[in-house]
């Protein structure tokens, strides 16, 4: 066998060098959590894909199932994320009214502080994360505190996540919109011109009251319904 001339110890060619193979990048659950957040907050819900938060972890889409097992998981997470910032005060018997309207008001402040999120409410049915079911837990001990019966407590808890969801649906969509850039005309100028459009004749209490149901100021009609829900809530509370 003929031998190799090169001197031994002397080092290798650098094509006969063995490749080092790129370090990979490791990254957390909560590092993909963050990443999808990021990208809602700055392109929207639309943008918000397994290749676009890859791409903003500096990764390819498959390393993420390492951590979620798709879209609707992640978008579960992002929804817990947000909403982990939401706390239940220590139930107060005398304050019970006052204590579910602070849950409400945060939840959907936590929803809305994050443009339009909320668009994805419908695509995980039930949000069954770790703070939904902390939220839960204190609301409904709030509720029962106050001498509300189980059911109505269930029940409540329900309604209330219900209104506050479509509340803040109804914000993401006009988020939506403006970001898109063509906004178009709000809310309550498409219902103005369209009881505008109705003979007055025939729908006298619509079009005699189009201001009233057309008015949007600050938090009025949000507060208007929390009154509402939870003076509701009282009627059911045992007589003595």
């Amino acid at each position: 066998m003929p031998q190799s001339t090169e001197p031994k110890g002397a080092p290798a060619l650098p094509w006969e060098r063995p490749r080092r193979s790129a370090p990979r990048r490791t990254f957390t659950r909560e590092a993909v959590v963050t990443a999808a957040l990021q990208v809602i907050d700055t392109e929207g819900v639309e943008a918000m894909s397994m290749r676009r938060v890859a791409q903003e972890l500096g990764t390819g889409p498959a390393s993420l199932y390492a951590h979620v097992s798709g879209r609707e998981e992640m978008i579960a997470l992002v929804l817990d994320r947000v909403l982990s910032g939401v706390v239940c005060p220590p139930p107060d018997p005398l304050r019970w009214r006052e204590q579910i309207k602070e849950v409400m008001r945060a939840s959907r402040h936590a929803l809305v502080a994050h443009g339009d999120l909320a668009r994805l409410l419908p695509e995980i049915g039930v949000p069954n994360g770790e703070s939904v079911t902390v939220i839960s837990e204190g609301m409904l001990a709030i509720l029962a505190a106050a001498g509300l019966p189980k059911q109505v407590c269930a029940y409540a808890v329900d309604t209330l996540s219900l209104y506050v969801s479509g509340i803040a649906a109804e914000e993401a969509s006009r988020a939506h919109h403006a970001r898109s850039g063509d906004p178009g005309p709000e809310i309550a100028t498409r219902m103005t011109d369209f009881f505008d459009a109705l003979p007055p004749e025939r729908f006298p209490m619509l079009t005699g009251m189009a201001a009233e149901l057309t008015r949007d100021v600050g938090d009025e009609r949000f507060e208007f319904g929390l009154d509402l829900m939870v003076t509701g809530l009282a009627a059911h509370l045992p007589a003595s």
